[in-house]
């Protein structure tokens, strides 16, 4: 296979798109661990317990994820990033504030929230890569790569992840509200800030 076709069929994280009785297999397992985090089991599922419920073979989920802690690292992905539109108005300010929005609504509901917490909770220690948040980093950075290309004060894709994305992540796993004024307001905030970092002309 070529590289570019290699690439194609890879998902932002790397691993290749399944197909055949491997997206079904995929299939099946995202579906059980959704099953079991529904059921409030999200704190002590077990491969073999997804596996069971999955109706494939254990060895099959070792295999292809390892662990349970990267097995639901990846159902998150797949949960809370999957047809979510980038906003795209001409302007930072507006396309930030339509972005936390987005993602506040998305990451707000009930599966959202269990999915975030089951990732949560299945890392014992610190990891070097989050799959969700290094795609919120690619999004955060094509934000930013298109207002500085029309001059905009522009935060950087760190400052952010950090005001905004962080925020709106730790409100959904701890329970709190996620509304839209409570995402506008960080964006403000963070476009705020920015923008009073300017020296004056």
């Amino acid at each position: 296979m070529s590289g570019s076709s290699a690439a194609a069929n890879a998902h932002p994280g790397g691993s290749r798109r399944p197909g055949g009785r491997s997206a079904r297999v995929q299939s099946a397992v995202y579906a059980a661990v959704g099953q079991l985090v529904g059921a409030g089991r999200r704190d002590t599922m077990t491969i073999p317990e997804v596996a069971e419920l999955a109706e494939v073979n254990p060895t099959s989920i070792y295999r292809r994820w390892g662990s349970i802690e990267a097995l639901l690292g990846e159902v998150a992905v797949a949960a809370l990033t999957q047809g979510e539109p980038l906003p795209d108005t001409g302007v930072l300010d507006a396309d930030l504030a339509e972005w936390s929005k987005i993602i506040a609504a998305d990451i707000g509901r009930p599966k959202r929230r269990a999915y975030l917490r089951a990732m949560v909770f299945a890392r014992n220690d610190v990891v070097e890569e989050c799959p969700c948040w290094e795609i919120r980093r690619e999004q955060a950075e094509q934000m930013v790569a298109r207002s500085v290309a029309r001059g905009e004060t522009t935060p950087s894709a760190r400052q952010i992840l950090d005001h905004v994305i962080a925020p709106l992540y730790h409100h959904a796993v701890f329970g709190l509200a996620l509304d839209d004024t409570y995402a506008e307001d960080l964006a403000a905030d963070v476009m705020a800030m920015t923008k009073a970092a300017q020296p004056p002309r």
